[in-house]
């Protein structure tokens, strides 16, 4: 799969280096100074710059739930999904512990206040979800990516249920919100993607990181469609696998729309 342009290629890349540059020292800044700006303003705006310079066509359906301390609850098919999710939501990450030591991703993760969970070491589990719990407490908005990987972005993957013990936060004496979110690449310069092209967007398997960027920022524009769905709780829900039971049902569907073209 190798289309597009190398001109294009190289300016996106160079401008996106550049700006992240000269962002960096304005972040760190922020954090010390205001860490609530730090860790969600700020990243939106430069997100929402991200995106512009890496052809990234955002469309929203839906209304993101209102307030502080929500839990997002989306499918993960690219590294990708961070600028298009920061850069309408004011949130940090759930992110897997490898994340932290990825050159210059994980120095931009830190930056924007990620909370960064090994899923293979049991006897951290607890002390894992109590950091969550606590950074949902203090009123920060979390996205988890409960396919525990990212996918081919043609379908959902089966969300694993051990994280959603967070969802017995309480904020303020009322349930925490969960709310789910589909995020799905589906148009290449206003064509529709198939599922094989859908690749320039996802990044999964064995995939090497540096050829998949550099072949996705040489392509064209790329539109991906962020559809919101109904919040729930754990109160509603009822036990924490049928709240996984029901975000699943609701992302899974939003990605089948989009790659459908039923969203439209």
């Amino acid at each position: 799969m190798d289309i597009g342009s190398t001109l294009l290629g190289l300016s996106r890349l160079t401008v996106y280096a550049l700006f992240t540059l000269a962002l960096i020292p304005v972040q760190i800044v922020l954090l010390r100074l205001s860490p609530q700006a730090g860790a969600t303003r700020f990243p939106r705006f430069y997100h929402r710059v991200c995106c512009r310079i890496l052809g990234l066509e955002v469309v929203v359906r839906g209304v993101p739930a209102d307030g502080r301390s929500v839990l997002f609850i989306a499918n993960h098919s690219s590294y990708l999904d961070i600028p298009v999710l920061g850069s309408v939501l004011p949130v940090s990450f759930i992110a897997k512990a490898e994340v932290s030591g990825w050159a210059g991703f994980g120095l931009l993760a830190r930056l924007q206040r990620t909370v960064f969970v090994d899923r293979t070491a049991r006897h951290k589990a607890d002390e894992q979800r109590d950091t969550i719990q606590g950074r949902l407490q203090s009123g920060d908005n979390l996205v988890l990516f409960p396919e525990g990987t990212s996918s081919d972005g043609n379908r959902t993957l089966p969300f694993k249920t051990a994280l959603f013990a967070v969802a017995s936060t309480r904020i303020a004496e009322r349930p925490l919100t969960v709310q789910p979110v589909s995020v799905t690449a589906t148009h290449l310069d206003g064509i529709p993607l198939g599922h094989v092209w859908r690749q320039l967007y996802a990044w999964y398997g064995d995939m090497e990181l540096p050829p998949h960027l550099w072949r996705a920022v040489r392509a064209g524009r790329l539109r991906v469609t962020v559809e919101f769905h109904p919040a729930q709780s754990l109160e509603t829900a009822g036990s924490r696998k049928a709240l996984a039971e029901i975000c699943w049902q609701s992302v899974a569907g939003g990605v089948e729309r989009a790659v459908t073209g039923r969203a439209a």
